[in-house]
C-alpha cells in the first residue's frame, strides 16, 4: 500500500495509460480523481476503481480549459481535503510535418499537451504548497529527446513537457514538490487500435512500430503506470527534474 491515505489526480484517466495508472494508484491505497474529457469513459473506469474496494471520483475536464482545471481541484478537495499526487496524463497526437501542419491543429495540440500540464500544475502546486509537499508525473514521451517523421507538433509538444518539468522541479523543491515525468514509448492504445484499423496494411504499421524499440514490441499500459507509480511514491524521495524512460529501449539506439 505505498499510496495509503493519499490523494491522486490523474488526468486523461479513460482509457489508456490513464486508466492503467489509476487501477495501479488505487491498488496501492489512493484515492483516485478520475478526469477526461469523455465523462462517461472517467465514470466507467471510476467504477472499476471501486470493484477494486477503492475510493474514485470521475470528473469530466477538458484540460486546456482553466475553469474545468479549477473544478476538478475543487472536486478532489471538496472530497478529500488534499490532493498528494498530480499525474498530467492527457494528451494526444496529430501526423503532419511543420508544412503539413495547420495552425488551428497545432494550437489546439498544443493547448492539450502542454497548456495543460501547465493549468494542471498552476491549480495545484498552491495546494501542495499549503498542505507540505506532493509529487506531480507529466506524461512525456521518447520523442522528447528523439525525433519521429512526420509528427512535429506532438514531438515540439512532448519536448516542452519535458523542459517544463525540469523548470519546476528547480522552483519548487523547496516546496518539498518533486516533479517528474515519465518518457513512454510507443504503447498498446484505442489510438494505434483505430490506426491499425484504419491502415491498408496494418501488419507492416505494426512491425515498423514494433522496431523502433529494442524489446521488438509495444509497451503495455500497466508498464507505464508502474513508472508512474514509482514516481509517485516514497521510494522515489531521491527523485526531482527527471525523466524515467519506459519506452523499450527505444532512446538507446
Amino acid at each position: 500500500m505505498r499510496l495509503e491515505n493519499k490523494t491522486a489526480i490523474i488526468t486523461g484517466a479513460g482509457s489508456g495509460i490513464g486508466r492503467a495508472a489509476a487501477l495501479a494508484f488505487a491498488r496501492e491505497g489512493a484515492r483516485v480523481l478520475i478526469a477526461d474529457l469523455n465523462d462517461q469513459a472517467a465514470r466507467a473506469v471510476a467504477e472499476e476503481v471501486s470493484a477494486l474496494g477503492g475510493a474514485a471520483l470521475p470528473c469530466r475536464a477538458d484540460v486546456s480549459d482553466a475553469s474545468d482545471i479549477a473544478a476538478m481541484v475543487e472536486a478532489a478537495m471538496t472530497a478529500w481535503g488534499r490532493i498528494d499526487i498530480l499525474v498530467n496524463n492527457a494528451g494526444y497526437g496529430i501526423g503532419g510535418t511543420v508544412v503539413e501542419t495547420e495552425e488551428e491543429d497545432w494550437n489546439r495540440l498544443m493547448a492539450t499537451n502542454v497548456t495543460g500540464v501547465f493549468l494542471g500544475c498552476k491549480a495545484v502546486i498552491p495546494v501542495m504548497q499549503a498542505q507540505g509537499g506532493g509529487s506531480i508525473i507529466n506524461t512525456a514521451s521518447a520523442v522528447s529527446v528523439v525525433g519521429i517523421y512526420n509528427r512535429a507538433a506532438y514531438v515540439a509538444s512532448k519536448g516542452a513537457v519535458a523542459a517544463l518539468t525540469r523548470a519546476m522541479a528547480l522552483d519548487h523543491a523547496d516546496d518539498n514538490i518533486r516533479v517528474n515525468c515519465v518518457g513512454a514509448g510507443t504503447v498498446e492504445s484505442p489510438y494505434y487500435d483505430k490506426l491499425f484499423a484504419e491502415s491498408p496494411d496494418a501488419a507492416a504499421l505494426r512491425a515498423q512500430l514494433e522496431g523502433r524499440q529494442l524489446a521488438n514490441r509495444l509497451g503495455k499500459p500497466e508498464e507505464i503506470a508502474a513508472a508512474m507509480l514509482f514516481l509517485a511514491s516514497d521510494e522515489a524521495s531521491f527523485c526531482t527534474g527527471s525523466t524515467l524512460f519506459a519506452d523499450g529501449g527505444w532512446t538507446a539506439r
